[in-house]
């Protein structure tokens, strides 16, 4: 496939797409996924909602019952980009990350970014400056646009490499003041549905992290396909949840799909699962995004009643137990519709919904997509047969400048480390997870970047960190540790460290559970044999 003229003048991503042989089949089978050779997501988002739906209907929703409406998003995400291009210089290709929670400030930056024709990194505020330093390494930013409240973590990761520009906060120099000195008007950048809009860092079980990259057309596929077909929104939908939207599963289903679709977003800062289905039923929500965990522990709190009012609840991010979909019909009446997706290829592309779900799996290929089971050399499996996950659709696998693009591609499929079995229905039901990934909470955590934290603390001589099964949690960060010699491990111990990561790494990848070990088993030439820990957390699943 021939890529269009770009009107990129900073070159970076498109210098560094992976070589086209190692692209995945990219198939467009659907008459809406026949999209424009020259196409701007933002301006299909909110210049043409805008249009399409009126400047006065509501497009973003807070806790406190402040609606920004769509005309208004408009205003400011053009706003901000006027301020990229005219006090900062921006220009179509350059990479901007942005920092801070879900609210309406970073959904108007993410638009501006985009009409500016410049490239959103995506990043989550809980991150440290290493880790912030390790994206601004593989993704060379031209700026960040960072929440004032999270300013300390994102200059120190900066240093002088490049400006970060605080928001919301009483600095002359802030982008909302400088924003609120600007027009309002501004003329998207003529990007190609083909250049590079996204950077999403993802985490790998390396510690590494992979940078994927997605194009202005990949961010419509997924309101295309998943969104259109099995939730099937209106203009009268409220979208609600609690994933950021650094991550593209909160990208899409709090931003993407409802302005696609002109309805309507809550968007929360930090919510407890209780905290969420409160506000969710206080703003009217009517679709809600959220991880199994949240669920059950709604449901533990007695606050069934809030989840009743929602036409769709949808959970993923972690394998959705029947015993959990069972429990939430039982309580609510609501059918959860289960789904998997991955970053590299942006959101959910196997789901079910209504009378086509089947409780216990995830569901079919999303129109738009197939999918099917492989063995380890590639071969395809048929019905019952246990073996690795792979899909073709409209979005795909690319890393940026990554070795990696060889594993997660295998003769066009999308492999996605993922175990599955499919049915002669065509029907997907998870088995585990194929590598290192640890999935908590719906939260992917890679166990070599917990290790590598660990290990910076002056007790710990070496550890390695697995998962270990979880009822409520779908699995936790469990470290084993060998302390230095003279040091005792103790529940005090097991504390410090755990309190010691928070301060390294982002506070959710810590380890919940802390074992001494006097040794860590390894094999003859002195690899780490991760899967014999498993085997002793299989012999002692609690500690």
């Amino acid at each position: 496939m021939e890529l269009s003229l770009s009107s990129h003048q900073d070159t970076f991503t498109r210098d560094h797409l992976p070589p086209h042989e190692l692209w995945p089949t990219l198939e467009f089978t659907l008459p809406e996924l026949q999209y424009p050779e020259r196409l701007n997501a933002a301006t299909v988002l909110i210049d043409d909602a805008v249009a399409k739906f009126g400047a006065e209907s509501p497009a973003l929703l807070a806790p406190d019952g402040t609606v920004q409406s769509y005309g208004e998003l408009l205003t400011r995400s053009n706003q901000v980009a006027q301020v990229l291009v005219e006090d900062f210089g921006i220009v179509p290709g350059n990479r901007v990350m942005l920092r801070a929670p879900n609210n309406a400030w970073l959904v108007a930056c993410w638009l501006g970014v985009l009409k500016a024709g410049a490239v959103v990194v995506t990043t989550m505020p809980a991150l440290r400056a290493p880790e912030i330093a390790k994206l601004a390494q593989l993704t060379k930013p031209a700026l960040m646009l960072c929440d004032h409240r999270f300013l300390d973590d994102a200059r120190d990761a900066a240093g002088s490499s490049y400006p970060v520009v605080a928001v919301g906060s009483q600095d002359p120099a802030d982008l909302v003041a400088l924003s609120g000195s600007r027009s309002g008007e501004f003329a998207n950048v003529d990007t190609a549905a083909d250049d590079v809009a996204l950077l999403g860092p993802t985490s790998g079980t390396t510690g590494v992290p992979k940078i994927t990259m997605h194009f202005h057309r990949d961010i419509l596929a997924n309101a295309d396909t998943f969104a259109r077909h099995i939730l099937a929104p209106t203009p009268d939908d409220v979208f609600a949840g609690s994933p950021p939207l650094a991550f593209t599963f909160g990208l899409g289903g709090l931003v993407v799909f409802p302005l696609r679709f002109g309805a309507s977003t809550l968007l929360t800062e930090r919510t407890t699962p209780v905290e969420l289905a409160q506000f969710s039923h206080d703003a009217g929500a009517t679709i809600l995004f959220t991880a199994p965990t949240a669920y059950r522990a709604i449901l533990k709190e007695g606050k069934a009643e809030l989840l009743r009012p929602l036409r769709i609840a949808v959970s993923a991010g972690e394998h959705l137990p029947a015993a959990t979909w069972e429990a939430v019909k039982d309580a609510t009446g609501l059918e959860l519709i289960d789904g998997i997706g991955s970053t590299e290829l942006l959101h959910v592309f196997i789901s079910a919904a209504g009378a086509d779900i089947r409780p216990g799996t995830t569901g079919t290929a999303v129109p738009g997509y197939r999918a099917t089971i492989l063995d380890l050399d590639g071969n395809e499996l048929g019905p019952d047969e246990v073996g690795r996950l792979a899909v073709i659709g409209p979005t795909g696998c690319r890393y940026l400048d990554d070795e990696r693009q060889h594993a997660y591609v295998s003769n066009g499929w999308n492999v996605t480390g993922d175990t599955f079995v499919r049915d002669a229905d065509g029907y997907f039901t998870y088995q585990a997870r194929s590598d290192n990934m640890i999935i908590s909470s719906g939260y992917n955590i890679g166990g070599p970047e917990v290790e590598e934290a660990i290990i910076q603390h002056p007790d710990v001589m070496e550890t390695a960190v697995v998962a270990r099964p979880d009822e409520h949690r779908g699995s936790v960060v469990c470290a084993f540790v060998v302390l230095v010699d003279g040091v005792t491990g103790s529940p005090e111990k097991a504390k410090e460290l755990q309190d010691f990561v928070k301060t390294v790494i982002a506070p959710y990848k810590y380890p919940r559970e802390v074992r001494f070990v006097d040794e860590l088993p390894r094999n003859p030439s002195g690899k780490l044999q991760h899967f014999k820990l498993r085997e002793a957390l299989a012999q002692s699943p609690a500690s």
